[in-house]
């Protein structure tokens, strides 16, 4: 009998079981690396960008407009979304029934509720002060997140999704006590960062 013949190990095997398992697994709940990291570069560089614009000390730190670093923010979501929205298009083409049904609504939720936010800040905001106007939209669209990732959890059983949409819910209202700068700076670090590690720790741990 040649090497190639031979009859693996029951270590190979396992691993083998393991390391399909966990490809089955990314494919059937999506990748964690395409839903969550792009979010988080996304809001680690644009709310960088509104931290320099505003500082902490009502200065800004670098010569960046508050239009501009909402610019760099809205370009930097548009490409997370749409990578994100790859693992979306793939996890629907093979999930069926109830499962299929909840997601299509979970993602309907999502966009209602983005969708009246936009109207709400809209209407609003231009009776603001520019730095207030932008700690509406931002504390506003971080809320949204925060409550449909417990609801997401709770929808789908997911108790670390419900837990880090607790999370996102709790840093944006620090935030927003402690005034724009800080809401900037907190979101940045820690949801920003957040959203990476839990997608970096997900796709390990699968």
């Amino acid at each position: 009998m040649v090497d190639d013949e031979r009859t693996p190990s029951p270590d190979e095997m396992l691993r083998l079981i393991e390391e399909q398992s966990a490809a089955t697994t990314r494919w059937i709940y999506g990748d964690p690396l395409l839903l969550y990291v792009p979010w988080g570069v996304a809001w680690a560089l644009g709310f960088t960008a509104l931290f320099l614009h505003y500082g902490l000390d009502g200065h800004p730190y670098a010569p960046i407009s508050q239009m501009q670093a909402v610019g760099v923010l809205m370009v930097a979501q548009v490409v997370a979304g749409g990578i994100s929205a790859l693992g979306f298009v793939r996890l629907n083409q093979i999930v069926r029934g109830d499962s299929k049904a909840r997601g299509t609504m979970f993602g309907y939720a999502w966009f209602a509720g983005f969708t009246l936010m936009t109207v709400l800040c809209n209407r609003i905001s231009p009776h603001l002060p520019a730095e207030e106007s932008g700690l509406l939209w931002a504390g506003s669209s971080l809320m949204l997140v925060a409550a449909l990732q417990m609801a997401g959890g709770a929808v789908f059983l997911n108790w670390p999704m419900f837990f880090f949409g607790v999370f996102i819910g709790a840093v944006n209202a620090l935030g927003l006590l402690l005034g724009a700068g800080w809401h900037a700076l907190l979101t940045a670090a820690l949801l920003g960062g957040g959203f990476i590690a839990v997608g970096v720790a997900l796709r390990l741990r699968s």
